[in-house]
């Protein structure tokens, strides 16, 4: 890694060279930027620059940085009990979330799995579709999943991602060998795609995708209809439907789940990022009702043998708590809205730039497409010179701002874009 020295505060240099950073290249990386402060939707770098984020710390801090709500309920939970172990004990703040979360999901997904990150709610809703049916005595050990799908990166997560994904690409031999299907798109592919599950059901045990947006497979978007044939599919074949709302939920699609616009409910929802906004690692997987009641027996095997050190972390729920009493007090499906329409007055210019091949907007979520995706680094730093946070992926510059955000931060952003893409 570059010497940093001369640039860069003494606490960068002297712990630079014993960290290990997310999806980079060691050998070759640009020197990551040192962040001091947060707050709003601003980051401040060591130097003093400020940069308008234009990503959210990948979509977590919906309600921008350091919501005094949040931050208050954390310093009074931090100073009563951050943390006690869930085995054999419970805290108010995982009994409250947990009410409150059945309450706002539809149906009867009643049961929450409180854990941390949103990788290992997927890993959970894995185990408990291939237990489910162990308790029922079937043997179910495969799921279906979709292209462009994206679950997490541990080892089980990635069987149930695409695997021509460049990420996990070189696990094929190592991960679950599961079904890849393309997302039915049509009422004569979803027909196919239920006669298909109807005919493989008894080696499923659930089909699993994202809402309405593939996230890091491209962010591509896919109608609501689809998710109505998923549910149907399933009914039919009698096979688990899994929901992926990591990156979904509350309010980013435009309603406050993304499962809402299609009108179902899936057997098993997970849930992270913006559910603690930002603050604290924390993810929840909920279950429908006859899911947790396939584990319920004398028998003390047909339990779900899972339990992380920090499940039902205190801390992480009191500021889950917080972020959902932000999404009842304040108008975020407004805020939500507002931004939807902005992106879209403010993007579609980019789509007559001669390297843009697709702009697209749903709720909170711009993307601009390029076709050449070599140019994808070279932009990286010409945003921070612009004073913005926008981190770029694959043929992918996309913007998933606070829900907060103004006008005019927006505007700068969405300008911003544009102005650096004229000018590669």
């Amino acid at each position: 890694m570059t010497d940093t020295q001369q640039i860069f505060p003494d606490w960068y240099r002297l712990g630079i060279n014993n960290i290990w950073l997310p999806y980079t290249q060691m050998q070759t990386v640009t020197p990551p930027l040192p962040i001091v402060k947060s707050e709003g939707v601003r980051l401040t770098l060591a130097d003093g620059r400020e940069l308008i984020d234009g990503i959210a710390s990948w979509w977590a801090a919906a309600h921008g940085y350091n919501h005094p709500h949040i931050m208050n309920a954390v310093e009074m939970q931090l100073r009563q009990m951050p943390h006690v172990m869930f085995g054999g004990l419970v805290n108010e703040p995982a009994l409250k979330l947990s009410q409150r979360l059945a309450n706002l999901l539809p149906g009867d997904l009643n049961r929450c799995f409180i854990a941390e990150s949103g990788s290992v709610s997927v890993e959970i809703a894995m185990k408990m579709a291939v237990q489910y049916f162990l308790n029922k005595g079937e043997r179910r050990s495969k799921f279906i999943h979709f292209r462009g799908c994206y679950h997490g990166d541990t080892l089980g997560t990635m069987g149930v991602c695409d695997p021509e994904e460049g990420m996990h690409s070189l696990f094929g031999d190592v991960i679950a060998d599961n079904i890849l299907c393309d997302l039915p798109r049509s009422e004569g592919e979803a027909e196919r795609f239920t006669e298909y599950l109807k005919e493989n059901a008894e080696n499923v045990a659930a089909v699993i995708t994202e809402p309405l947006v593939l996230g890091a497979g491209g962010m591509v978007f896919y109608p609501p209809e689809t998710l109505k044939w998923l549910r149907i599919a399933c009914d039919a074949a009698g096979v688990l439907l899994i929901i992926d709302e990591i990156f979904t939920g509350f309010c980013r699609t435009g309603t406050m789940f993304a499962i809402e616009q299609a009108g179902i409910v899936p057997d098993i929802v997970t849930l992270s990022k913006a559910l603690s906004g930002g603050v604290s690692p924390l993810s929840v997987c909920v279950a429908r009702d006859h899911v947790f009641e396939a584990f319920l027996d004398d028998d003390p095997l047909k339990a779900l043998m899972h339990g992380p050190t920090y499940m039902g972390h205190a801390l992480g729920c009191a500021a889950a708590n917080a972020s959902l009493d932000l999404f009842e007090s304040e108008d975020r499906l407004g805020q939500v809205a507002q931004i939807e329409r902005q992106l879209k007055a403010e993007l579609e210019p980019c789509r007559n730039l001669p390297n843009v091949k697709d702009v697209r907007i749903l709720g909170a979520i711009g993307v601009v497409q390029l076709h050449d995706a070599s140019a994808i680094e070279a932009l990286k730093p010409q945003f921070v010179d612009a004073g913005v946070w926008i981190r770029p992926f694959r043929d992918i510059v996309y913007l998933t701002p606070a829900l907060t955000i103004s006008e005019d931060d927006l505007r700068v952003l969405t300008q911003t874009v544009y102005q650096v893409l004229n000018q590669s």
